[in-house]
């Protein structure tokens, strides 16, 4: 089984203007896929705070850590750069196939800057904001999770 962390990115949700919706629909899609959500957290838009969230998901055992929002060109956009700061190495192949599914379903998926990375012992991957598209994207890569999982927790693979 793979113990998940949530993490939504959202001024407005950390502060309470508004309902988290990103991080719902990601639990329901991970227990979906048989994974034991262990913990769900809502950070503003700040480098700091989401580092801080995914390091201290990833001390708790979290194998993999899914974000949702924070991933556009917006100004206070920066997801990608807090993951970048922790990570060990980026799998540049999640945020392509991500990308390039997504195209086929909005023209503005070309200015998603989802990706993935190893921090610590945990598998990061930074999903989009918007509820369905977190959802599609995480199902868009599932093959790759359980995986990619195992070599993050340096558990023995066969191949």
């Amino acid at each position: 089984m793979i113990t998940t962390g949530i993490i939504t990115i959202s001024d407005r949700a950390s502060q309470g203007v508004y309902e988290d919706l990103g991080g719902p629909a990601l639990r329901a899609a991970s227990e979906g896929y048989g994974w034991q959500v262990h913990a769900e957290v809502i950070v503003p838009d700040d480098l700091a705070a989401i580092q801080q969230a995914i390091q201290s998901l990833s001390a708790q055992g979290c194998g993999l850590i899914l974000t949702t929002g924070g991933t556009g060109i917006a100004e206070r956009d920066v997801t990608p750069e807090a993951i970048r700061g922790i990570m060990r190495v980026e799998i540049p192949g999640f945020g392509e196939l991500m990308r390039m599914r997504s195209l086929e379903l909005t023209p503005n998926a070309i200015l998603s800057r989802c990706l993935a990375a190893i921090v610590h012992r945990s598998l990061v991957i930074a999903l989009p904001g918007k509820p369905q598209g977190a959802v599609d994207c995480l199902s868009f890569v599932l093959g790759a999770i359980p995986h990619s999982v195992k070599l993050a927790q340096r558990v023995p693979t066969s191949c």
